[in-house]
């Protein structure tokens, strides 16, 4: 898997070149993840509904094709894209959730922080505070987009929404738990619990 370091890019432009990688590939592309912090936005995912918005803040709100409702990206967060053939690795869309899922656990538990999965509930909990959110689209058996988590952030903007629509669901970050705030160092070790989740 080639890992790719964006630094910090435009949504809409990442969000664009992931739909043209996965259009363009075929059975020989390598499979990327790709890792990057974007400016502050608001992404509604393809059932996303509106109310789940609750006032404007002025952050733009950006409708894409991943499964889940709303939720926050901004500087301090990671965000991991998993461009993956699903076919070429056996993996079932469950199967890939559940190694995204078991990366952050992994890499949360390296740093003393126990967290968990919670029932009906993609992503990743430290009680039931919400560390990182999970969202992907598959396309001819190929995924795109990914999870985020949140390292040092300005945590606010997510008072404008109910994350991921659920009303009042606390969030939490790593800078606050352990006081780890460097995120190309969490971003490296994101990376190496990812890959030894898909080897």
């Amino acid at each position: 898997m080639i890992v790719r370091r964006l630094g910090r890019v435009d949504y809409m432009a990442t969000f664009a070149a992931m739909q043209e990688f996965t259009a363009a590939r075929d059975d020989d592309t390598a499979d990327e993840l790709w890792l990057c912090e974007h400016p502050p936005v608001f992404t509604q995912g393809l059932s996303g509904k509106p109310e789940h918005l609750l006032k404007d803040i002025g952050i733009p709100v950006v409708q894409i094709d991943r499964g889940g409702q709303i939720t926050y990206h901004g500087p301090g967060q990671i965000v991991a894209y998993l461009l993956l053939d699903l076919r070429r690795r056996e993996l079932t869309v469950r199967g890939l959730v559940n190694r995204i899922e078991q990366a952050v656990i992994d890499l949360l538990a390296g740093y003393g922080v126990t967290a968990e999965r919670l029932a009906g509930a993609p992503g990743v909990y430290v009680g039931k505070a919400k560390i990182a959110a999970l969202g992907l689209r598959i396309k001819h058996g190929c995924s795109y987009h990914g999870v985020s988590l949140n390292v040092d952030m300005d945590l606010t903007p997510y008072g404008a929404i109910n994350p991921c629509g659920y009303e009042g669901m606390a969030v939490t970050q790593l800078r606050d738990l352990t006081g780890e705030w460097d995120t190309a160092k969490v971003g490296e070790a994101f990376a190496a619990a990812l890959e030894e989740q898909l080897a």
